[in-house]
């Protein structure tokens, strides 16, 4: 399997440390050395542009991308993240909105506009990549709402799918938290042998026979990042929707449920991402403590 460089925390305050292959390094050596442990493979799935899909409804939190965290609107912040992925060819903003398009060009963001349509971030990368107007062999669908995601863990996604040619989509888990066990809000997922997905719930997987958590077994949570493979992700929207995915209400089974494969990295990463109006304290504490300015 793949490794991607995981994050950790150090042990000085408001430091932040890498881990390479089991090496600890400094947060200006790993991007270095991320640099170079990213080789790009020539001929197979050599472009990659990422978009990150943002739209101003929202039913728990309506014009998230444009919070303001620590000064800087929320997409801003992801968009800043996702620029320092050595991996990515390009980087876009799919939206539908006028005004969150005007806030990205602002800063300096390429924009498609897509449209109002699109019934998850998936269809928007489609549209947005059809719209492009170039080719690329991959895709990467990046969450407008983590502001914290690591550049890494694109690199990561992007360098597996290159390394897998019998896959169509990666991604990215992390170990599970005990208190999140039964959140639904939390995707469990589980992977076989050589790294490729098995299964995604809600629900907590496996499940033994006490109902409990086990705390000497690795439970894996899911992180929201999705990398296609271009030619899969244009007839991706057309599949029709499979019976797992509208039970568990969850994108990635309908990829399963047709037979293709998936490959997951696993990486150190705390998932932060932005649900509702009350979490952006709390990405903002972590910034403080980080010294992210």
């Amino acid at each position: 399997m793949p490794i991607c460089p995981t994050p950790s925390e150090s042990s000085g305050p408001g430091s932040r440390a890498w881990i390479f292959h089991g090496l600890a390094l400094s947060a200006a050596a790993a991007a270095a050395a991320a640099a170079y442990l990213y080789r790009r493979p020539r001929g197979f799935r050599t472009l990659a542009v990422g978009v990150i899909p943002a739209r101003y409804a929202s039913s728990r939190f309506e014009g998230k991308p444009l919070a303001l965290i620590l000064g800087k609107p929320m997409i801003q912040r992801t968009w800043e993240r996702v620029m320092l992925a050595t991996s990515l060819d390009h980087v876009v903003v799919a939206t539908d909105d006028e005004k969150i398009a005007e806030c990205c060009r602002g800063f300096g963001a390429d924009v498609i506009m897509t449209s109002v349509s699109c019934q998850n971030g998936s269809e928007r990368c489609c549209e947005a990549l059809q719209k492009l107007g170039k080719h690329y062999d991959i895709v990467v669908n990046i969450q407008g709402d983590e502001p914290l995601i690591e550049p890494e863990i694109i690199d990561g996604v992007v360098m597996a799918l290159q390394r897998a040619p019998d896959a169509v989509f990666s991604t990215a888990a992390t170990a599970l938290k005990p208190e999140d066990a039964f959140d639904t809000n939390r995707v469990k997922c589980v992977v076989d042998n050589q790294g490729y997905a098995i299964y995604f719930s809600r629900g907590l997987i496996p499940f033994n026979k006490s109902g409990k958590v086990n705390p000497r077994f690795p439970y894996l949570l899911h992180l929201g990042i999705s990398c296609f493979d271009s030619k899969f992700l244009k007839i991706y929207p057309e599949l029709a929707p499979t019976p797992l995915q509208l039970e568990e209400d969850l994108e990635q089974l309908k990829v399963l449920e047709n037979g293709y494969k998936m490959k997951v990295i696993k990486v150190d990463h705390d998932a932060h991402g932005v649900d509702a109006p009350e979490d952006v304290e709390k990405i903002e504490a972590l910034m403080r403590a980080r010294n992210i300015q």
